[in-house]
């Protein structure tokens, strides 16, 4: 499908907003986290776009906050260059996976100040805004407050000596950092101590009322996913409090107040607003999309992790504001994707993160293909290396792959590409359970969608394709019927390839490279997802491309390769990498020496030290040219 210029909102039909969770900038996003909002979002707006409807895709890189400036303090290098490095990698991420943002953007941005502080100023204008003390630990060393779990000690329930400041990881004990044996400050190693500071406190529990009457509405008449609805409701239950909204901290958009010019707004009051920030480096007419509820619809993709920041948080903001506001209409929420019965851990490097996925050499589509397959929608789901390549070879091959390739093929051998004329046969009955058994299935598809079922819509796609195979094996398409029954042989052919090109459109929001294959191969332009299939839209006559295989096998060998070489640790891959280097010089170094003591027997009136010497040159030389060879093409695993 063609990009469009700038897009927006348009009178009479359905706009749609789109926004996925925006991934905190330092670090490297894993499977479960694409799946979890990328993905699933991408799969929407595709969908959406192929309906012909006026959909903005926004997402973009969280990158204010402590973790932040902690990180950039451990790189030596400033938060601005940290966040210009990893909204870099993540970018190339989600490009690699196919991700078709509209705009991939930042939350450091004067957009971001301007819009953030303007709904700050009107909550306080508006009476939702309160000052309060509250004691800090303090790092005198490097002269900064400490966020809770950048305190690390003793656990004083269960003596664990890594526990945060936060919650301890051994017990699961939440804690307050002072209650830590011997606290040290994560970044210096120093003691912190505690220092009263003040900060500006979001009064939720005045605004529950409105939020308790906007969230029953919506997440009825939007249809929020379960889960979404179970953690706002228990929110909600429990009874909101004052939470602070101000940092003491040098990286974050400032707030707007005398006497806090060392503060900044806290990074879960300001990553939500980064959506209208983002849209409007995406246009200047941004109020468009954000400033009207009557004809815009905001779908908001995430983990379940991140439920109530945008169903509580941000809508409290935007109601305290006054202001008009597209508000959250349907919620999509995914639980976890875990890995090998494990978890994935961005800490300990286990699993699959996004740079590694394009290093097993399988396209983005087969990845894309098996995330949706497995999308953890109503419960937790497992990525598994033996179910990946039975996802490409007992599926995706068999189903697809066979019907494209095989009606494709026969059209180039038999009628030379063209399309015959298959009118004659067309309208004859005995086709029409088969027409309406595509159609019947089209419209779960649509309505599957719709609802944002994305895992049920794949399913259905799929069914669509294996319904086409029952319809060859049934008409015995072969080299025997065109010869005997020449009008039967082409009105197949005919409604095999029409369906094939329906094909390209209901697979495009999930596996688009294979889509664009099959419009290739159709010699066809994008046909939008119609609400009925005609079984029509290619012409007799017409000329198709050439068969092109969509999917190739993958080694059943390749799963133990690939457990053993996601399995560990990032520091014990990147030791296997170093090893693996080392070897590869020694070889390198050594074949070379070999080829050289041949080449020295072989000159005559060369003196024996002489050589001895070149030899041990060559060698060294060797050692540190592959070496430094292998350095060059190392891919970082994380």
């Amino acid at each position: 499908m063609e990009k469009q210029s700038i897009i927006l909102p348009e009178k009479g039909k359905q706009n749609i907003l789109i926004t996925s969770a925006l991934p905190y900038v330092n670090n490297v996003p894993h499977l479960g986290n694409i799946i979890g909002s990328v993905l699933s979002a991408d799969v929407f707006s595709r969908y959406n776009k192929a309906r012909n409807r006026p959909t903005l895709f926004v997402c973009g890189t969280d990158e204010y906050g402590t973790a932040t400036e902690t990180k950039a303090l451990e790189e030596k290098i400033t938060p601005q260059e940290l966040c210009d490095k990893y909204h870099t990698l993540h970018a190339e991420v989600y490009e690699w996976f196919e991700i078709d943002f509209d705009i991939f953007g930042r939350t450091t941005t004067p957009q971001q100040t301007e819009i953030a502080q303007d709904i700050f100023t009107k909550l306080d204008k508006n009476g939702y805004l309160i000052e309060k003390t509250t004691t800090q630990p303090y790092c005198e060393s490097h002269h900064s407050f400490l966020a809770d779990r950048f305190v690390e000690g003793q656990c004083p329930r269960c003596q664990y000596e890594d526990a945060r400041g936060d919650q301890c990881d051994r017990c699961g004990n939440l804690l307050d950092p002072f209650d830590l044996i011997n606290p040290k400050c994560k970044i210096d190693g120093a003691t912190p101590v505690p220092r009263d500071t003040k900060h500006i406190h979001l009064l939720l529990d005045k605004l529950q009322p409105a939020v308790e009457a906007w969230s029953s509405k919506s997440s009825e008449e939007g249809a929020w996913s379960k889960n979404g609805r179970i953690i706002t409701e228990s929110w909600l239950k429990e009874g909101l409090k004052d939470r602070g909204i101000t940092r003491d901290l040098k990286w974050g958009t400032p707030v707007p107040l005398p006497g806090y010019e060392n503060k900044v707004l806290y990074v879960w009051f300001d990553a939500c607003i980064g959506y209208v920030s983002i849209t409007a480096n995406y246009t200047e007419e941004w109020e468009k999309w954000w400033r009207d509820p009557e004809h815009v619809k905001l779908y908001q993709f995430m983990g379940k992790d991140n439920v109530p920041f945008h169903t509580v948080v941000f809508p409290s903001s935007q109601i305290g504001t006054g202001d008009k506001w597209t508000m959250l209409n349907h919620l999509s929420t995914t639980e976890y994707l875990n890995y090998e019965n494990g978890k994935f851990s961005k800490s300990r490097g286990v699993g699959v993160f996004g740079t590694n996925a394009k290093d097993t050499g399988i396209p983005p589509d087969v990845w894309r293909y098996f995330l949706l397959e497995n999308r953890p929608e109503t419960g937790d789901s497992q990525f598994e290396w033996k179910y990946f390549i039975a996802a490409n070879n007992d599926k995706l091959l068999p189903n697809l792959g066979n019907f494209v390739n095989r009606l494709v093929k026969f059209t180039n051998s038999q009628y030379d590409s063209i399309i015959p004329d298959y009118t004659t046969k067309f309208a004859d009955q005995g086709f029409d359970a088969f027409k309406t058994d595509i159609n019947a299935l089209l419209k779960e598809y649509t309505d599957l969608m719709e609802a944002v079922k994305l895992r049920d819509g794949l399913n259905k796609a799929m069914a669509i394709s294996a319904r086409g195979n029952v319809f060859l094996t049934h008409a015995h398409l072969d080299n025997k019927l065109k010869a005997t029954d020449p009008e039967q042989a082409a009105a197949v052919v005919g409604l095999g390839l029409n369906l094939i090109y329906l094909l390209a459109s209901v697979f495009y929001p999930y596996i688009p490279a294979t889509s664009k294959s099959i419009l290739e191969q159709l010699n066809a332009p994008f046909l939008p997802i119609p609400d009925h299939w005609q079984a029509n839209d290619l012409k007799p006559s017409h000329k198709i491309g050439k068969a092109t295989y969509l999917f190739t096998n993958i080694k059943k060998e390749k799963e133990e390769e690939w457990r053993a070489l996601f399995g560990g640790t990032q520091a014990e891959r990147l030791k296997k990498e170093e090893e693996a280097a080392k070897a590869a010089a020694k070889k390198a170094a050594k074949k070379a020496k070999k080829t050289e003591k041949k080449g020295e027997k072989k000159r005559e009136g060369v003196e024996k030290g002489d050589t001895a010497a070149q030899e041990l040159s060559v060698g060294k030389d060797s050692v540190e040219a592959v070496t430094d060879g292998v350095e060059q093409v190392t891919l970082p695993t994380s």
